[in-house]
């Protein structure tokens, strides 16, 4: 073979494997919002992948939730419908963190919620607009996800990765201490989370578990003290490489725990809670991709169940794109 055909052939395999774990990355933001105790449900396929360093992601994205509400067992609104839309800009880059491969990550989701719900045994209706609770996170994969510059990541083949993240919420969104529904949940809350992902030629199966760990709210519901135990999710994902940077997944969520105390008293009824979803990349060059992604409740012992759409768009750059 000439030494043009070698190059091109190589800079074809090098394109086909970038765009196929970098549209991967898009995953860092598909979650969902849904008010002052929703902080589970999220799903998350490919979080830990290995993806060359130096590389920048910004994406937008929007989201279409209707049902219910995922709120304390011990909430007095019941019988939740509604409706949100939900639009996020996010900013991810890949790091060399001592000779692994990382990233960092910061969300910012904004939404329009609307709909109505039985408070205390009396209708409601709620109508707002605003910033949801801004998301940061810090995450390394620390075995089989060495940090390879994108010359070195074209000779990069996955077997099994370890890694492990910290995700950070800053109580930033819109709220109002007089509402039970709101964007934001005035309190701040820490997940720390760890994952392995194996691969077997296309098929990748990936476990992911964490704990969400929160803060007190002061101001809940005209100035009582909100109160929240550890809220455990475990996360299993199945996903196919269909060639050409195109992959689809099915995900399974199963949270766990959370019980609160308002004012001192404790609620007897914990989360256990579980979703379906799906998830489906395109690449569109090298440098852009999207993915469409939905999930569903299955099981539902606090709150109401809810459905959810939703497309992302990522833009990339960075030396060598």
């Amino acid at each position: 073979m000439r030494e043009p055909e070698k190059l091109k052939l190589r800079e074809m395999r090098d394109y086909r494997g970038l765009i196929r774990c970098l549209a991967s990355l898009a995953s860092v933001i598909v979650f969902l919002f849904v008010g002052a105790q929703a902080h589970a449900g999220e799903i998350e396929p490919r979080a830990y992948v290995n993806t060359p360093v130096g590389i920048n992601f910004l994406i937008a994205g929007y989201a279409y939730t209707d049902g219910g509400l995922s709120t304390p067992a011990s909430s007095p609104i019941k019988d939740a419908q509604l409706t949100m839309n939900t639009g996020l800009l996010a900013y991810a880059r890949t790091l060399d963190v001592w000779g692994k491969s990382g990233k960092f990550d910061v969300i910012v989701p904004y939404s329009d919620l609307s709909g109505s719900a039985l408070f205390l045994g009396q209708p409601r209706e709620r109508d707002i607009s605003g910033f949801n609770d801004p998301l940061f996170r810090f995450s390394v994969n620390f075995y089989g996800a060495p940090a390879l510059s994108l010359e070195e990541f074209a000779n990069y083949q996955q077997d099994v990765i370890i890694g492990a993240s910290v995700q950070v919420s800053a109580p930033l969104g819109q709220y109002d201490k007089e509402k039970l529904v709101n964007l934001g949940s005035n309190r701040w809350f820490i997940k720390p989370d760890m994952g392995i992902s194996k691969t077997w030629g296309a098929f990748t199966l990936e476990l992911s578990t964490g704990a969400f760990f929160f803060t007190s709210n002061d101001d809940y519901l005209d100035g009582k003290t909100l109160k929240q135990d550890p809220l455990l999710t475990t996360q299993v994902h199945a996903s196919y490489n269909l060639g050409r940077g195109v992959w689809a997944a099915v995900s399974w969520t199963y949270d766990y725990g959370g019980r609160t105390t308002i004012d001192g008293v404790r609620s007897d009824v914990s989360y256990s809670n579980s979703r379906m979803g799906a998830t489906l990349a395109l690449p569109v060059n090298r440098n852009n991709s999207i993915k469409l992604f939905a999930s569903s409740s299955i099981h539902t012992s606090a709150g109401t169940g809810f459905d959810l759409f939703g497309i992302v768009w990522q833009y990339r750059w960075g030396k060598g794109l």
